[in-house]
């Protein structure tokens, strides 16, 4: 999988560049359109056909970065998909139930993360040393709460509730809870 800062860092560029376009043009126009004289006019054939280039532009950015986001893979093929391996977390209390005290998960393999929630909504995500996020869901009761993913560098990762559950979700921090090894 490819690591969600550089497809972050790879999608804000990209997009950035497309919206200072966009903007040029719509500032070009406005401009045009509002000064005197004999060429406050814009073509029209010009004007849409710039507009149809940036709409064409924009899906194509789409469709070129949707296979980037590391999980899409995953999902548009989970009927087929098969865990490696799976951990089973319960959350009640502000409190996660780990199914271990150290998971410890083997490098390029596809891990399920099923957590349930027995009485608020919460949030599930694992943060690398740096507390930049790896990957998080919402988890909520009475629902399915599950996340594939591989991981592809040796590291220890942290658990942490992403969503508000009250004033005592603060604390619901769990350090260094999956440690991923085999990796070269």
């Amino acid at each position: 999988m490819i690591n969600s800062h550089d497809v972050l860092w790879g999608q804000t560029l990209l997009y950035t560049a497309y919206v200072v376009v966009m903007i040029s043009v719509i500032i070009w126009f406005a401009y045009s359109i509002t000064k005197e004289g004999k060429t406050s006019k814009v073509s029209k054939t010009f004007f849409w056909s710039f507009v149809a280039v940036l709409v064409v532009v924009g899906f194509s950015l789409h469709l070129v970065t949707y296979n980037t986001i590391p999980w899409v893979k995953q999902d548009l093929h989970r009927g087929d998909t098969v865990a490696d391996q799976q951990f089973d977390i319960v959350v009640e209390n502000h409190e996660f139930i780990l199914p271990a005290e150290d998971m410890v998960v083997q490098c390029n393999e596809l891990i399920l993360f099923d957590v349930t929630s027995n009485d608020l909504t919460y949030g599930f995500g694992l943060f690398r040393d740096n507390n930049s996020m790896v990957m998080q869901m919402q988890v909520v009761p009475g629902h399915r709460n599950d996340i594939l993913w591989k991981f592809e560098e040796n590291e220890s990762l942290t658990i942490r509730s992403t969503e508000y559950s009250g004033p005592e979700g603060f604390q619901m921090i769990i350090p260094d809870a999956v440690n991923v090894v085999g990796c070269s």
